[in-house]
């Protein structure tokens, strides 16, 4: 297996989404591990999936 593009690393507060292409972060803080949206932005990255995966995790927040 190649390396991932996008990771989750552990920041105070709660995890943030590293691209090793672009080096910086993506998204936003998120408090729980986004497992699954890690899958599909390194996976199948089929835009209207993140956009879901993304308005939950957003949800998630509140």
């Amino acid at each position: 297996m190649g390396k991932r593009r996008y990771v989750a690393k552990g920041v105070p507060g709660g995890y943030r989404i590293w691209d090793n292409r672009a080096r910086r972060w993506w998204g936003e803080l998120y408090e729980l591990c986004p497992d699954d949206l890690l899958s599909e932005l390194n996976g199948g990255r089929d835009h209207d999936r993140i956009t879901t995966l993304l308005k939950r995790y957003r949800a998630m927040k509140r």
